[in-house]
């Protein structure tokens, strides 16, 4: 399992080849099983195809955008899931009689941590894991400034939020381009990592 961990990246070139429905499954099924606070299970997902693949791009990056985009072969993903979470659904479950005095069922603002964002970005983290394992690859990006022409365009109900998208599919290396923050440097485990105090 270490090894899947230590292979994944993300990978912005995909080969024109449909994947299996079991294939797709099986990280669909990967994203419920990550970690749900107070097991609220909030997340979403929706699963575009085929012509909603394209009707996704037509919406997200449509005309000189797209002449202009650098990572073409991204645009070849058969799939992309696009991860929703409810906060509402958060403070409903923390203002049940078990949670209750933690305070956090009055409203969306008394949480300091937001943990639809924890829990999406955990869901987010196994479906790009589970790629990697069914030998697939993945990319997660952010819809940013398109959400609410996505939520549009797909039906998308309006109290859920956008986590971002996952693109899956066979991986095209030989002509995939990393993004320039890869060049950045790493920091150390050595570095970044406290014991017993900091």
């Amino acid at each position: 399992m270490l090894d899947v961990i230590a292979r994944r990246r993300m990978v912005r070139s995909y080969r024109r080849e449909p994947v299996s429905a079991e294939l797709i499954d099986a990280v669909i099924s990967a994203a419920f099983d990550a970690p749900s606070a107070g097991n609220t299970r909030s997340l979403e997902l929706l699963v575009l195809t085929e012509t909603g693949v394209a009707d996704y791009w037509d919406t997200t990056l449509s005309g000189e955008r797209r002449r202009g985009f650098p990572w073409p072969g991204l645009l070849d993903a058969p799939v992309l899931l696009l991860p929703y979470v409810d906060p509402a659904r958060y403070v409903s479950r923390y203002a049940e009689p078990d949670k209750a005095r933690t305070g956090l069922g009055v409203g969306t603002e008394a949480w300091t941590v937001p943990y639809w964002w924890v829990d999406g970005g955990a869901a987010v983290e196994n479906m790009l894991l589970a790629a990697n394992g069914l030998s697939l690859a993945g990319c997660f990006f952010g819809q940013f400034d398109h959400e609410a022409a996505v939520r549009e365009r797909f039906g998308v109900p309006a109290q859920l939020r956008a986590i971002g998208t996952v693109a899956i599919g066979h991986p095209d290396l030989a002509n995939d381009r990393s993004s320039r923050s890869t060049a950045r440097p790493k920091r150390s485990v050595e570095e970044l990592t406290h014991r017993g105090r900091w």
